[in-house]
């Protein structure tokens, strides 16, 4: 695997350098964006390629977890949620409840995030047993399982509350396990977008072949050095 390399840019870039003569013959690119320039949240191996490009690159290694969301009052934690997933490579993130949720919090990155809608928690139980992936509730209620022990089925929804009530009683009745993210301060929970990201990066440490492992980064002695 190769060793990973910080982005070079966040701020995106100019028309493709030399002029139009220059482009690349790729079909994935976009040649308004050759022309004009890409000033999109995209990181720079998708710079210049069209959207529909990115998605199908995407659906080559997304990971086989899927996010699930509760959304009864218009949560505004659901459009960062729809963006951590987005950087964690989730299969799709399943909006139960409400269609409509507040999309700035992706900023954008729901056009690459496959994202659909359950009506109600009893049809997100019935697509799930028919895909056959088990239901984990992240929430911090009595019986749960601390996060740090916890063995992530490869093949699962994880299953997120509102901000303030959490889950319903439906939806952890559903669920074949509820996790809970060990807190140390005084607070009794942690914002709903925070506990996603910190869900999926627990799941990837588990079971991403992407994860970039000691002996791979730049630097590296090898397993259980200290690079010197």
């Amino acid at each position: 695997m190769a060793a990973p390399h910080p982005e070079r840019t966040t701020a995106g870039v100019g028309p493709w350098p030399g002029g139009r003569a220059e482009w690349p013959e790729d079909e994935r690119y976009d040649p308004e964006l050759l022309e004009h320039g890409d000033t999109r949240n995209v990181i720079d191996r998708y710079r210049y390629w069209r959207m529909a490009a990115i998605v199908a690159d995407l659906d080559e290694h997304r990971h086989p977890f899927h996010v699930a969301i509760e959304n009864w009052q218009h949560d505004m934690n659901i459009g960062s949620i729809v963006r951590s997933a987005n950087a964690f490579a989730a299969d799709t993130v399943h909006i139960v409840g409400r269609r409509r949720w507040n999309k700035r919090g992706a900023m954008v990155t729901d056009r690459y995030q496959h994202v659909e809608h359950r009506e109600d928690v009893a049809a997100l139980v019935a697509w799930a047993r028919e895909a056959g992936v088990p239901i984990i509730a992240i929430d911090n209620v009595p019986g749960c399982v601390p996060m740090e022990t916890f063995d992530w089925p490869e093949r699962c929804v994880m299953l997120f509350g509102q901000e303030g009530p959490g889950l319903t009683e439906e939806a952890i009745a559903a669920s074949e396990a509820v996790v809970e993210i060990t807190q140390y301060g005084s607070t009794r929970s942690i914002n709903a977008s925070a506990a996603a990201a910190v869900a999926m990066f627990s799941w990837v440490q588990q079971h991403s072949p992407l994860v970039p492992r000691a002996a791979e980064l730049p630097g590296a002695g090898g397993p259980g050095q200290l690079a010197g």
